[in-house]
């Protein structure tokens, strides 16, 4: 037992010191890319034995990583940040299921005119998609969503307000492309995420396949803030507005995502977060009998909530 204490306390004290030599030798660099890597693990478990109000046995898992590199040079700089997030959960009597999902790439390039300025003139790019499939619970033969299906490209110019002193940039183009791509031709087929769907005659027969793409022009409005709110605890906000100007100009995608971040010491952290996304093509499928419904669109809400291991080197 000491010898297993010892073993961990080792291990600890040596990671402590490569963090700090990583640290230093960032500080001392003379390269303009700034470079912040964050990997996490939210471990939950409940069990029971002769539980007299009863229960079922379960354990959750959620790996997250999120990777920054930023260059700066004059008036010039450049951020790119990669997000990827994937959660499980089993349960006695259930399959294993997924509880999140998400993989990201955000690039923003930006150019003022002087060095006092917090205006810039900016050009951004952002790619979303996920990792595994998705389902309907209990159904796992028909997945309503997949790799790719969807995923969102948006690629615009605009201007962009930055102040580090406050954390805050927000970003605002008048003229984003949006690309919605659907690869699964099921999906497409369906018209899931707002392509257009296939084409069949009075007999049933395909007449014409859906379409693997949708591409809209429109106005994108994004902006992320971060606050320590109180010692150790800091408030992260991120929320883009998109609307097009051609199909339904006026009809907002929300994408609204609040983090509050409690740290616990150097390695053990404690986060609560929301994310709310409302998408008029996105329309929501329900299981009835073991078949698949499609409603209309509904507002999203995930909340989450996890202890667990981050470092950051």
């Amino acid at each position: 037992m000491i010898k297993k204490i010892s073993i961990i306390l080792l291990f600890f004290t040596l990671q402590n010191n490569w963090a700090q030599v990583i640290k230093t030798e960032v500080k001392d660099s003379t390269s303009q890319w700034i470079k912040v890597n964050k990997v996490g693990l939210d471990i939950s478990q409940i069990s029971f034995v002769n539980w007299n109000a009863g229960g079922n046995n379960s354990v959750s898992g959620l790996l997250k990583g999120n990777f920054i590199r930023s260059y700066v040079k004059g008036n010039f700089h450049w951020k790119n940040e990669l997000i990827g997030r994937y959660g499980i959960n089993k349960q006695e009597g259930q399959e294993m299921r997924k509880t999140d999902d998400q993989l990201q790439i955000n690039s923003t390039f930006g150019y003022r005119t002087d060095t006092i300025s917090n205006w810039y003139y900016a050009g951004k790019f952002n790619f979303n998609t996920q990792f595994a499939n998705g389902y309907a619970y209990p159904n796992t033969d028909l997945a309503i969503s997949k790799p790719f299906a969807p995923a969102y490209v948006f690629v615009g110019i605009g201007a962009e307000y930055s102040r580090k002193d406050l954390n805050l940039n927000l970003y605002l183009s008048p003229l984003t492309n949006k690309t919605t791509l659907v690869f699964d031709q099921r999906l497409a087929n369906q018209g899931a995420f707002g392509v257009n769907k296939a084409i069949y005659d009075s007999n049933g027969a395909l007449i014409q396949k859906g379409e693997n793409t949708r591409t809209e022009v429109g106005i994108l409005i994004s902006n992320q803030w971060k606050k320590e709110v109180w010692t150790n605890i800091n408030l992260e906000n991120r929320l883009s507005l998109y609307t097009d100007y051609i199909n339904k100009f006026g009809n907002i995608d929300i994408d609204w995502q609040m983090q509050l971040a409690m740290v616990v010491n150097q390695y053990v952290k404690a986060n609560i977060g929301t994310h709310v996304i409302y998408d008029d093509d996105i329309k929501f499928k329900e299981e009835r009998g073991g078949a698949q419904v499609i409603k209309g669109p509904r507002v999203q809400l995930k909340q989450i909530l996890g202890v667990g291991i981050e470092y950051i080197f």
